[in-house]
Parts: structure tokens; sequence; C-alpha cells
């Protein structure tokens, strides 16, 4: 059955008219065709309301009695039963009377909603659940009914019910909404001016907010990509630098002007991570944006100017504001720019703002010199041999009587300039190009000393010398570069491997990933804070090392975020932008390893709390389990003392005596022992460990089975065993009992035990029907019962409480078949110390 619709009638304030155009709407529907009753509407004494009644089936109400006074409510079955193409279902947020179907009426809705019933309901601004402080803030009452804005923002269609505050003041002054008694305290309180016109703000805002979801889902169904300009949004493109804050303050000026205009900041980074932009600058202008009522978003993008386009289309945004330039004149050779080329491709849906700030034409800064990355030695070292190195060579070369020739000269030159690239990289390659270049012109190249060359000849060969010097450098800086590359990613990939391999064997701790961290990067001490939510203060998950407390991710020296919520703050120094590929990775598997601690903690607790709710229920059970049968012999003793009907002899007496104290005995050991397994299982209590002599406690255990039924075989000379004497008492009656009540009348069940190394076995051995192997683990679930026992042997606990227990002792349980049929209880127990007990000579069976 296809769920109903559901249209809102959402009113901005009292007496605006939204019931009335409900029912206007229930006529207009009933003229076409459409079965429309009217499941409950309230027309509070309103005569035109009223009368816009007539006409209309209206189903029963419900009556209820509450605290002595008599209501109505809508009857929710009575409508399913009905079952109307659309109900009338009036003042949405209501709060039933107790003992009705529901607790809140659109609650009720819900329901007629799931039976496929249209239905058609109203309420008020005021009422909607997120708006309940800002309300209360401006008409000084607080709305005790309230309903979701979940509810009402999934509704098919919400009209809004609107009245500017001076009519509405006229409708109540004339009557129209309350009696005369009421009419001026309204006025003169909750239907004040400013409180009417804060209050239809309100509603024409959230009713703006509910037409843009329509419009995003209608351009997302589409594949509409150019602007529609129905609102006002405001793309703040930023790089990062200082500008960016008065750009965003720009920018909301700019919405401040057009009521519900909304900013969305966005930073474009690279996809390899390489960027100028300060993180801690970021930061700062992200806060900014929030604090103006804004947006910020990050998007990757190698092509920033159409990856701006694209964002902004995407979010179908009317304006971007831009700043002007920062690069110098010179700098313009290289392109015109982000700012123009935005102008130039955003087309006529989106203007494009060019802001001035004082940071114009000062210069991004050059990006760091390619050299640099091999330290300052191997950049001095470069220099010197190619600078140095030529003027060296030219003095040996002017001073040793050896005519080489100009080609041997030019290779020596050329050695030295692909040494210089080698060592210092390119920009110390191409200096000794240009310094061999001259000094091979004025001491090598006729005419000497002179600056000139007279013959054509060697002017090209000092051209092809310049030309071979600045390609073989470009070729041997490139491939050090290139070298210097695959380092380094081959380091980056090691780290990742190793740090994703741990993390999903579940081997690493946060602090352990944290210490990883501090060790890779070189910091003085890094941590993970994480917040609720964006207005609520940062908090610690996790530290490691010896530097200052951090309190928000802007203090640190290096902040990585995770999420909306969780940063990763590092302190000690500044790490490059190509390091922060590798912390972005550490810092998402910081929030993953923490995640998942969060989740074992939670699971333990789950674990402990169910097998905390299933030793509770065994218990419950086991007390009508266990005490059931003692209790009834107590009773029946106690009732026939007190009969009149029958005159007891002294002998009748003192048995029925002895038999009430055996039961209370009984019952105090039973009891005793349930507690303490009670208290062991929520971790109250441990057991008892002494040494015990097993032929001091299997006797006692057995005064539960009728006599004949059972025989015991303890050689005196076990050796001892460390136990809770209560706790193995009772779990050897448990398990004899069970014994008893499957073993045939003629065969009793024998209880016997031996010593195996440091093991100490009781086996309790019967010749009933025995268990399958598939069902042994299953018998000693609590409830479980094997077979056709018979309804009165009891719920199936005897063995799940034993088997608590012994492994609370140490111990073990486990169920074996007797040779030639039947089913053997193993008990293993652990041999205290020392040597096996001195006993007089005594049988070595006892039967009972």
């Amino acid at each position: 059955m296809a769920r109903g619709k559901l249209r809102i009638y959402l009113g901005a304030a009292p007496g605006v008219g939204k019931t009335y155009a409900m029912l206007s709407e229930a006529h207009r529907r009933i003229e076409r065709g459409t079965d429309c009753v009217v499941a409950f509407v309230e027309h509070h004494d309103r005569p035109r309301t009223e009368v816009m009644l007539h006409g209309l089936e209206q189903v029963t109400r419900r009556d209820l009695e509450y605290r002595g006074t008599a209501f109505t409510e809508m009857d929710v079955d009575a409508v399913l039963e009905r079952a109307p193409e659309v109900a009338l279902v009036d003042e949405l947020a209501h709060t039933n009377v107790p003992g009705s179907r529901n607790a809140k009426r659109w609650q009720d809705v819900e329901e007629l909603l799931t039976a496929g019933i249209d239905v058609v309901s109203t309420v008020n601004i005021q009422h909607l659940e997120s708006l309940g402080d800002v309300v209360e803030s401006i008409t000084g009452v607080r709305q005790k009914e309230t309903v979701p804005d979940e509810v009402v923002r999934r509704a098919d269609q919400i009209e809004l019910v609107d009245m500017s505050p001076q009519a509405l003041r006229r409708r109540m002054a004339h009557g129209n909404i309350y009696k005369s008694d009421r009419i001026d305290a309204s006025l003169s309180n909750y239907f004040r001016p400013g409180n009417l016109t804060a209050l239809r703000e309100l509603a024409l805002l959230w009713v703006a907010d509910r037409v843009d979801e329509y419009l995003q889902q209608y351009r997302g169904e589409h594949n509409i990509r150019s602007t529609w300009q129905a609102r006002e949004r405001i793309v703040v493109g930023l790089t990062g630098g200082p500008e960016g804050r008065t750009l965003i303050r720009r920018a909301s000026r700019m919405a401040a002007k057009g009521s519900g205009s909304e900013i969305l900041a966005v930073y474009i980074a690279r996809s390899d991570g390489l960027t100028g932009a300060s993180p801690k600058e970021l930061a700062v202008q992200r806060t900014l944006v929030e604090d103006l009522g804004g947006t910020f978003h990050h998007v990757i993008g190698d092509d920033i100017p159409a990856a701006l386009l694209d964002f902004a289309r995407g979010v179908n945004a009317t304006q971007i504001v831009l700043g002007s330039s920062r690069r110098k004149t010179w700098q313009y050779v290289f392109g015109p720019g982000v700012g123009a080329t935005v102008a130039r491709d955003s087309g006529p849906d989106l203007d494009v703002h060019i802001v001035t700030h004082g940071e114009v034409a000062k210069g991004r800064g050059l990006p760091v010199a390619r050299g640099a990355r091999l330290g300052r030695s191997r950049a001095i070292g470069g220099w010197l041999v190619g600078v140095a190195g030529p003027a060296v060579l030219t003095v040996l070369l002017t001073h040793i009587d050896a005519d080489l020739g100009l080609a041997n000269d030019m290779l020596l030159f050329l050695t030295l300039t692909v040494a210089a690239a080698l060592v210092g990289g390119l920009i110390p390659a191409l200096a000794s190009a240009a310094v061999g270049s001259l000094l091979l012109n004025y001491y090598f190249t006729p005419p000497l000393h002179l600056w000139t060359v007279s013959n054509n000849k060697n002017i090209v060969a000092i051209a092809v010398f310049v030309g071979v010097a600045v390609s073989v450098a470009s070729v041997v800086d490139l491939a050090a570069r290139r070298t210097h590359q695959a380092a380094r990613l081959r380091a980056e990939a090691e780290i990742l491997s190793f740090l994703a391999g741990s993390v999903l064997r579940g081997e690493t701790s946060l602090e352990a990933l944290l210490e990883r961290v501090r060790e890779t990067f070189a910091m003085e001490s890094v941590a993970l804070l994480e917040r609720a939510g964006d207005t609520d203060p940062w908090t610690c998950a996790g530290r490691v090392g010896d530097g200052r407390p951090l309190e928000r991710p802007e203090d640190a020296d290096v902040d990585m975020p995770v999420g909306d919520h969780m940063a990763l703050a590092l302190s000690g120094r500044v790490l490059p932008a190509a390091d922060r590929r590798v912390l972005a990775a550490f810092a998402a598997q910081a929030a993953v390893v923490l995640d998942r601690q969060r989740l074992q903690s939670e699971a333990d607790q789950a674990r402990t709390l169910a097998e905390g709710n299933r030793i509770r229920t065994a218990l419950l059970a086991a007390v009508s389990h266990d005490l059931r049968t003692p209790l009834a012999g107590i009773k029946a003793a106690v009732s026939s003392l007190r009969s009149d009907d029958v005159e007891w002899s002294d002998e009748d007496e003192a048995e029925l005596l002895e038999g009430i104290e055996a039961g209370a005995d009984r019952l105090e050991h039973l009891v005793g022992n349930l507690l303490d397994m009670s208290r062991l299982q929520t971790g109250t209590v441990t057991p008892l460990i002494r040494e015990v002599d097993l032929d001091e406690v299997v006797p006692m255990a057995l005064g539960g089975v009728p006599d004949g039924t059972a025989e015991l075989d303890i050689p005196e000379t076990l050796p001892m065993v460390a136990v809770d004497k209560g706790l193995l008492e009772r779990a050897v009656a448990n398990i004899v009992e069970n014994a008893v009540k499957y073993a045939p009348d003629e065969q009793p069940v024998k209880v016997s035990a031996s010593a195996l190394g440091e093991r100490v076995e009781i086996r309790v051995v019967d010749r009933g029907p025995g268990v399958p192997d598939s069902a042994k683990d299953r018998i000693f679930a609590p409830f479980q019962r094997y077979g056709d026992a018979p309804r009165g042997a009891g719920v199936g606990l005897g063995l799940a409480v034993a088997r608590g227990f012994v492994e609370a002792m140490g111990g073990t349980l486990a169920a074996e078949d007797t040779p030639g049929g039947g089913l053997t209880m193993v008990l293993t127990l652990r041999a205290a110390a020392g040597r096996p007990p001195v006993r007089p000579e005594l049988s070595s069976q006892v039967t009972s």
C-alpha cells in the first residue's frame, strides 16, 4: 500500500486563518469528488470557522477522562476503519490526553499516512521544535506543545498562511480570534506588532529554506547547471593569504543588503598538496566566516578558475567575490591570473566582484628553489664548483705550457658545469655555464684578453658550449630531482603501507599511532583534539610528547583537520606542504583508530551487560526452579501443624518440624549460593578459594537426591582441591540432580573422583538416554531441557549454574558419552599445592 501524502498549512501566528484555509481546501476537494472527512478540527468558537464545517463529514471523536475532567481526542481507530481518501487533522503539534493511542497528534497522523490516507493538517511556526528558544526570546512565552521539524519537512506540500501584523491585530480587535475578555490582554502581550513581525519573518525564512530544498532537488533531477537567481548566494574565493578576512567581511556586507542571502567561502587546493597557504590563516578565516553565518568549503582542483566556477554553479551561486591579485607586474607574463580568468569565463549568470585590499601587488613570494631541498652544504658546494671551479681551471690552463686546443678546453669547462649540476642543482650549473663561456671567450678565444671573437667558428663553438652546458645541466638536475622525488615517494609509500597494515590488523593503539606521527615528523608533541559541535570546546582524545598542552588546533604549529569536529595538532616546527599529504593520512587513521577503540569499548560494555542480563534472567528462573520444592514442603508442613481437623502426636509434630527445618536449611544454602553467583557474575565478589577435601563437600551435595539413587567413590588418597566450598557443593548438587532425573530407577548414578597430575576430576555417570554430540554444548545454556523430560523436571538451569560456578573457580565442566550408553559429566578442578592428607582407615566407598 502506498504511503499517504501530507499537506500542511503553516501559520505565521495564531489567528491568521490556517484552519479556515484547510476547510476551504476540503470543500474544493469534495466538489471534485474526493472522499474527504474531518478527523479532528477545533474551531475555537470562531463563527466563520465553525460555518466552514457545515457539509463536511466528521468522524466521531473519542471521549477520555483525565483527573476528573472530560476530554475529546481524535479516534485513530475510527478514522482507519472509515478509510477515507483524505482526512483533516487540525493542530499537528497537539499533545494528546494521557490514555490516548499516541502521546502526540503528529504520531496519530503518521499512522494515517502509513495506512495510505492523505492528511491535510495545520501548525503554527512557533510550535516547531527548533524554534522554541527563538520564539521564547521574542514573545516571552515558552511553547510546551512542539512538533519535530523533520515531521513538517517531510510533508509533500507546505503552504504558508500569512497576514500582516496590522491586519491580524484588526482581526483580533473585531473579535474574530478570541472572545472580548481576552482581546486587550492579547493585543498588549503576545500580539504586539514587533512579536508578529518577528514571527512572520521566522515563518518566511523557514519556508524559504524548504523551497530552496525543492529547488536544489529539481535542478539535480533535471541536470540544470546554469544559475537561477532565485536567491543571492555569494561565493568568496580564498587563497589562504591575509586578504581573505577582508574579502569575507566585504561579502558579509553585500549579503546584509538582501534578506536571506548566503555566504559560502571556498578554498581550492591543488591535488598534489603543494600550496603556499597558511593552515593557521585558513583556520582563522574559517572561524570568521562561520561567525558571520556562512559556511567554509575545501575543494581540490588543479585548474583553480575552473574549479571555482564549477563550485559556484554547483551551489547555484549568483555572485563571486575575489581579491585583487597579489602578483607583481612582471609576474603577469605567466598568465592573466585567477581573477581575470574567472571574470572572463563566468558568463552572464554570475557576477564577479574584484575587491581591493592591502596586499595588492606585494607579491606572493617566489617558490622554493628546487635546489633548496638538496641541503645547505650541497648548495654551497654547487656554487663553489660552478663559479670558483672555472676560475681555478683558467689559472691552471694559462700557466701550464700545453696547448690543448679550444675543443678540449670547452670539454673541461663543460665537466665543471655537469659537476655543479650534480652537486648543487640547476642554478649553480647555469652560473657555471655563464662564467665558463666568459672565461673561454677572454682567455682561450682569439683575440685573447678581449671580449670579442674574430673567428666565426669560435663564435659557433662558444654558443654550442653554452647550449650543451645548459641542456646537460637541466637534464642532470631533472634526474637528480626525480631521484629525490622517487626516494621521497618510496618513503611515503612505506610509511603509508606500514600505517594501513598495522591499523587494519588492529595492532596500533591511538597512543602508539600518535607516537609514530611524532617520530616521523620530528615533533615535540602530537595531540588528537575533538569537539561535539561547532561551538563546543575542544577536548583531547589522545596525546604524546613533552610539549605544552594544546587547547585548540589554532594553537599548534601544524593542525590537520579530520572532518568537522576533529583535528590532529602538532607542536615543534612548521611542516612543508609536501609533508601534509602523509600527515593527512595519519590524521585519518588516527580518527579510525579512535573510533575503533570506542566501538570496542562499547562492544565490551554491551557484552558485559548482555552477560549480566543473561545471568540475572537465569538466576530469577533458578529461584522458581530450585526453591519451589522446599517451599512447598515447608508450606505443607506448616499448614498441617496449623490444621484444627487433625490432632497430631508428638512424634508427628517432631517429624513435621524436622521437615520444616531441613527445608529451611536447604533454602538457606540455595539462596546463599545463588546470591554468591549473582555477585560473582556482576564482578562484585570473587570466589573464596581454599584447600578443601572432596569427601567433605561431595557427600553434602547429595542431600537433595533420594536415598539409593547415587553412589560415591571418593578415594582417601586424593589431593586437596583449591575451590570455593559453597560453589563446589552447589555445582555438584546440580550435576547429580540432573543425572538422577534422567537415570533409570534400577541403575543409580555413580559419582567418582580421581587425580590426574595437577588436576582432580569428578565424574558423574548415569545410564540414561544420553545426549548426541551436537547437543552437548547446548545443554549448558540456560532453559535447555533435553528430550521429553516431564514438565515438573525443572526449567533447565541446573547445568548452566553448575558450569558458571565451576568456571568461576578456574575449572571446567564438560559432557562425555558413557560407555554402554548414558552421559558422563566431567568436572575438572585444580589440585591444591602440598601432599595429600593422611586419613584413618575407612571404607573407600560410601553409599547413600
